[in-house]
Formats: C-alpha cells, structure tokens, sequence
C-alpha cells in the first residue's frame, strides 16, 4: 500500500494535459470482444482498472498487446472461454462490461458479481434484465451470474433508471443481436456515445447515442478498427477545481468544453474566472473570494456524481455555506468524514451535505482515501491544507487518474509518494 504526503503549496499555475477517459476506454476494451480482428485503441491511460481490464481479456484468450508510452492498446484473436476470474472481477466493477458482448459473440458468460469502490448500492438488475430481454437466460447462484443464449434477439429494453453501464452493455449485446433493439431511458454520458462511434467502425448500426432512445440495429458479425478514446470529463473538472481550491490559474488542455458544462457553470457560481482557449479550460481564481453555491447531482447532463466530492473540498474553503445534494448514489458521502478530520465540520444528513466555509482554514492531518474520487478530493483539499496532509489506500485514486501526482507537482503542488510499510498486505 503506499500513500500520498501533500504539502500546502500555494496557487497552482500552468498548464495539465488530460488523459483519455477512463469510463470510456473500459467498456471500449470490452468490445473488442465482439470480434476476432485486430482492433488499436489511441489515447488509453495508464491505470489500474485499464490494466485489469486487459489482464480479463487475455483470460479470456485475447491478445493484449499494451504500449502506454505511446497511450495505445492493440486487441487481437479470438475468445476461448466464458468465464471470467473472480479474483479479476472482484477488483473492478466495470468487469462486467464483458458479459454482454461474451453472450453475443459465444453464447454464453460466467461471472462473478463485480466488486469496485463502495459508494453505494449499485445493482447488475439492470444489466441483467437488459439482456433478458435479448432473450439469454439469466441464472444467479449465490455470487455467480450465469448468461446463456443460442441467438440473442432484438427487443425494447426500458431502463428504470439511466443506468450508464447497464446502457453500454445492452448495447453492445444488441450489436450482435438478431434484428432491432431499442434502448429506452437510455443514459446519455459522453462515454455511450464513444462506445457507440467505436462499435459504428466495427461495422454496428446505431443510432442515437448520446439521446435517451438508442437504437441498434443487429448485424451477423463486427470486424476490427481504430479508435481514439475522448478525453477524460472527470479528470477535467478534477484540475479545473484543483486551480479554483488553490486560487490558482491554469489552463486544463485537450478537453472537451460541452462535456463539463455543469462544472463550468458551478464554478461561475462560485466566483472562478472560467473561460474557453483552443483545445483547453482556464479556469483563473487568482485573489478571488469565492462564495457559496448549492450542487445537485444528476444523471449526464447534470452535475456529474464522480465530481462531487472533488467539488465538496472546494466548498469547503468558499465563503458562506453551501448545500450539497447527492441523488444517485445513496453512500457517496464517505469522504465528508476525511475532509471533516481536516477541520471541515461537514454535517451530513442523508442525501444532503451542509459545507461551512472558510471560518476555520483547513488543516493537514491523517486521512484515507475512500473511494476514487474521495481520494482525489483530499488530495485536492490537501494543496490548501496548513501543514502535512497523509491520504491513505491511495490504490482507490490509481485507479482512475493517470500520473496525478505528476501532474499535480507540474503545476507548483507538492505531493510525493511513499511506501506505507504499516499497511502492506
């Protein structure tokens, strides 16, 4: 285990080029299942759910052929199984990404329920449902799922809720699918709509992406392509709160503006210069007093819930009391314990965050990363923090920001990596 020891720094300034999108990338992986040819995929960030990610397709029988200096992965060969590791699975919930493409190109899959950060209730029924009403049979034992299909069949599929994953899985099942599939209350994020653009080269047909009614066309077979993965949203508004916590100045390039909205929007809000250059966001709060704002979080495009808790460590230094309001995951204020340990006094009740602001400056102590995002949260809070910050079981972060420490300290932060040796397993 290894940990992060952030140093108060001062403003952050330059400039921090973002990564391909984690969310985007895995389901992406996941599709080449679908097809025994050669697929390249640009732009993949070096992390530990990409690296599981391909450690489950070569399980599968898969060549993986990895080069992260050039950010490019290259998917070749043909599946020889259906069963997928549970050790695997139980590191990253998006293994189950592969189920719908495993039934649709062998007719079957085995796999454990998917394991992942602990932020909440976040049930495969959906997927599941999904794919039966493809027409696979759907058998749960205890832990294990069992799928099985001779020919899935295109069908409407109504999601109860705008599930992203559960989108992009039934998605890539109707790709293969016999005959026409419609995806209705279908989730909307940036990510679907790559998803969608990458199985379109493979030689799928469909339409709507991005809207709340998908319509997939079934085809016999997919070939391979190439593609390059959208930059990472989350790891966008991650710096673009990291310049406004420090009031600093930076510009975050090579993003994408139209994904960020609701961030953007907040940090105007709260008083942050933010503005569009070329390919990138300058987000300047030099010498600002930024104020209080409430945030709601919402299925895309709303505010996003992975930037919630980046944008909660904000709040906390802003004058005036803010309102924070999570509606899509019912445990993902596991973070305002940590932040409260710096001196944050954050009361939670429920659904709804109270964030005070700036009354009692941070200050560092010992705290632990809990979950992806909450780790990244308190390193951010960390930069503002008096004193020394220690943010344990920092593997939660690794998992979805590629060299943040790096990118961090070429902006002026002070953060280093250790060994935590009390914690080695």
């Amino acid at each position: 285990m290894a940990k992060f020891i952030v140093e108060k720094a001062g403003p952050l300034h330059g400039e921090v080029v973002i990564s391909g999108a984690k969310n985007a990338v895995l389901p992406i992986l996941a599709a080449t299942v679908l097809t025994d040819e050669i697929c390249t995929i640009y732009d993949v960030p070096r992390l530990r759910d990409v690296d599981v990610m391909c450690r489950i397709l070569r399980s599968l029988g898969k060549t993986v052929e990895e080069d992260y200096g050039n950010h490019t992965v290259i998917v070749s060969g043909s599946v020889n199984t259906s069963t997928i590791p549970y050790e695997l699975v139980k590191k990253m919930r998006a293994s189950f990404f592969v189920m719908g493409p495993l039934v649709a190109k062998t007719g079957a899959a085995n796999i454990a329920q998917p394991g992942g950060c602990s932020i909440g209730s976040r049930p495969i029924d959906l997927h599941i449902k999904g794919l039966r009403k493809l027409g696979a049979k759907v058998v749960i034992e205890e832990s294990l799922v069992d799928a099985s299909a001779q020919q899935l069949t295109g069908d409407l599929v109504y999601l109860d809720f705008p599930s992203v994953g559960a989108t992009e899985n039934i998605m890539m099942a109707a790709a293969l699918a016999k005959g026409t599939s419609i995806i209705e209350n279908a989730a909307e994020e940036p990510e679907i709509v790559d998803l969608a653009n990458f199985l379109n080269k493979m030689g799928a047909k469909i339409k709507g992406a991005g809207t709340d009614s998908i319509r997939i066309e079934g085809v016999e077979s997919l070939h391979g392509t190439k593609h390059t993965v959208i930059p990472d949203r989350i790891e966008t508004g991650t710096f673009m709160v990291a310049a406004a916590i420090s009031r600093g100045n930076v510009l975050v390039r090579n993003c994408v503006s139209d994904h960020v909205r609701p961030v953007i929007a907040k940090l105007i809000e709260c008083g942050a210069s933010v503005s569009e250059e070329g390919d990138g966001i300058r987000v300047n709060a030099e010498g600002m007093h930024l104020k209080a704002t409430s945030v709601k979080t919402m299925p895309y495009p709303g505010f996003p819930t992975d930037m919630q808790a980046p944008f909660m460590a904000l709040l906390t230094t802003v004058e005036g009391t803010s309102t924070v309001n999570e509606t899509v995951f019912e445990n993902r204020f596991m973070h305002a314990d940590e932040l409260s340990r710096m001196g944050a006094n954050i009361r939670v009740d429920g659904r709804t965050a109270t964030v005070p602001g700036d009354k009692r400056p941070l200050t560092g102590a010992k705290v632990v990363s809990t979950d992806l995002r909450g780790g990244a949260a308190l390193v951010l809070a960390g930069l503002v923090a008096e004193g020394t910050t220690e943010v344990g079981e920092i593997y939660h972060i690794e998992r979805g920001y590629e060299r943040f420490k790096e990118k961090l300290n070429q902006l002026g932060a002070k953060v280093i990596r250790v060994e935590d040796p009390q914690n080695d397993q």
